[in-house]
């Protein structure tokens, strides 16, 4: 039971802001680099470097690299 998403940000471009929910969130960079903001707290991830957390705190996905930034992206549960 999970959601798999491949996304591509463009310079400056963000994910909407998610709200807390029940469930974990993992993600790969194979392109750039992205910071994610959990709550109040932000960190970087860059190309080869993954990212994991539990969902239960607001969450956004920002690329603050100067290209496009692309990662796999698995939520569980699934959103659909």
């Amino acid at each position: 039971m999970m959601e798999p998403v491949f996304l591509e940000l463009a310079e400056g471009a963000s994910t909407a802001e998610d709200f807390p929910h029940e469930g974990e969130e993992f993600g790969f960079v194979t392109e750039g680099k992205i910071k994610i903001r959990l709550g109040k707290k932000e960190y970087l991830c860059k190309k080869g470097e993954a990212f994991y957390y539990s969902a239960s705190l607001p969450h956004t996905i920002f690329n603050c690299g100067k290209t496009a930034a692309k990662f796999l992206w698995i939520s569980t549960p699934p959103n659909f």
